[in-house]
């Protein structure tokens, strides 16, 4: 089920706001975990199992290791990581394991293997998998104390807002309010005005931002110009798709009580590579730094084995999003290019650079870095980056230029893409203390959405398919 459907915002969201308010406060952990295993088992109910399986795994192994010796907890924590990331990589990475091996090695008898291929990915599975992972390492580290509430521990897991899509949250964020919320009037407002504002970025630019992208990357001759306004509408795209899934992720959290944590802020204002993955999906960020690059030594290792552990943490981060080679070399080029700008960070250029020329290079090259991300192959990526440098369309007149990128629709929808992105206010902001006059403008935001939501076919999210 998506949030930008009709089934959603007139049956599914209703209903469940009706019966979690009209209960009795003691049920509600419980009203929200079925209507959560409703929402992800609309697609395919056999994942239930999956879901259920990770739950069940850590709230067991995080009981034994709050009573357990040394040893005990480790081989807990060693069982967790191993039934959570086999399960990931058997359903994610085992095809691209095998058509790895059958490209590159011809290993005998990987012909066989071809069925892995096939295997379906689980709705959020990358999303779900390190926020269950988390809360077993925050136990056995000790930083949380483990739930002997398991429908509390089950909530967390599956709350529907975030649960296919992030943000991925910590046990010890909402932990409090699992078991003590105090919903209110307020928070349920600004939920409403923040799921407004996430809807609209969804319906109203990423999905015409989209739509010019597609042509862009799916066209066979195009010129310079044709390519690069693909490039920046798919940057638009991706920017607004995801960041207008987290906020109506939050803004349904607020509207249930519960505050789940910030996933960007502004990144294309970022005047580095550093700080753009500072803004940038913030929560998974924050993960790979908890749990895998301070374990590897972070800051406190040499300047070369430093360097080896972030391109090797964004390797892990460009996996994580796709098993495809295509996500392991754009992953690969964050992890050099971020290990560049540290070994070249004394040299203070970023200092001596106005702040808007970095910000100007910082979305330029977060931009260039798209195109593997977003093509279908490395071979497509090649192709567009030629179109980039001088076109693939000598004549310079490819019909589709005229008749997408110089329609005036197309043309708004991208200007008003780049004032959100460089000057508009983060959509918690616009809502704290509202007024008649932005509520005025978000139900006409809202309204409008209605109307497109029922002329778009398809409405899905992007990284619902990571």
């Amino acid at each position: 089920m998506v949030f930008s459907t009709p089934i959603f915002i007139y049956g599914y969201l209703p209903l469940v706001l009706a019966g979690y308010y009209l209960i009795p406060r003691v049920a509600r952990n419980g009203w929200l975990l079925a209507a959560s295993y409703f929402f992800y088992g609309w697609g395919n109910p056999l994942y239930l199992s999956l879901l259920f399986f990770s739950t069940a795994l850590d709230y067991l192994c995080a009981l034994g290791m709050h009573t357990g010796n040394r040893k005990a907890r480790r081989l807990l924590l060693c069982a967790s990581l191993a039934g959570n990331l086999g399960v990931l990589v058997f359903f994610k990475y085992s095809g691209f394991f095998a058509r790895a091996a059958q490209e590159l090695a011809s290993l005998p008898g990987t012909e066989t293997l071809g069925w892995l291929s096939s295997i379906a990915l689980p709705l959020g599975i990358s999303f779900y998998t390190f926020q269950s992972l988390s809360y077993t390492i925050d136990v056995y580290r000790g930083e949380v104390k483990p739930t002997r509430c398991f429908l509390d521990f089950a909530t967390y897991v599956a709350l529907f807002p975030q649960l296919v899509a992030g943000p991925i949250v910590r046990y010890g964020q909402i932990a409090s309010a699992l078991h003590n919320r105090r919903e209110s009037r307020q928070l349920f407002t600004d939920g409403m005005g923040i799921f407004i504002i996430g809807l609209s970025k969804k319906l109203l630019l990423a999905n015409p931002c989209g739509a010019i992208a597609d042509r862009a990357f799916s066209a066979a001759e195009l010129d310079a110009f044709a390519a690069w306004t693909g490039l920046f509408a798919y940057s638009f795209q991706i920017y607004f798709d995801f960041s207008g899934y987290s906020e109506m992720a939050i803004g349904l959290g607020l509207m249930f009580g519960f505050v789940l944590p910030l996933n960007f802020r502004a990144p294309y204002r970022a005047g580095s590579l550093r700080d753009f993955w500072r803004r940038w999906h913030i929560t998974l960020g924050s993960w790979v730094r908890d749990y895998l690059y301070i374990p590897l030594g972070g800051n406190r290792v040499s300047r070369t084995r430093g360097v080896v552990n972030l391109v090797f943490v964004m390797l892990v981060v460009g996996l994580w999003h796709g098993s495809a080679w295509q996500f392991l070399v754009w992953g690969g080029i964050h992890g050099i290019l971020l290990a560049l700008e540290r070994l070249a960070r004394p040299l203070g250029l970023g200092q001596r650079l106005p702040a808007a020329l970095c910000i100007i290079l910082t979305f330029s090259i977060v931009s260039l870095t798209w195109v593997v991300f977003r093509s279908d192959s490395l071979f497509s990526a090649g192709q567009y980056y030629t179109a980039l440098l001088g076109g693939t369309d000598p004549g310079g007149s490819a019909w589709w230029t005229q008749e997408l990128l110089l329609n005036r629709q197309n043309v708004l929808v991208l200007l008003v893409a780049a004032l959100i992105t460089w000057v508009g206010c983060p959509a918690a902001d616009f809502v704290e203390g509202a007024g008649r006059l932005r509520w005025g403008v978000l139900t006409i935001l809202f309204w409008i959405c209605l109307v497109a939501m029922a002329a778009q076919a398809g409405n899905s999210f992007l990284y619902y398919f990571f």
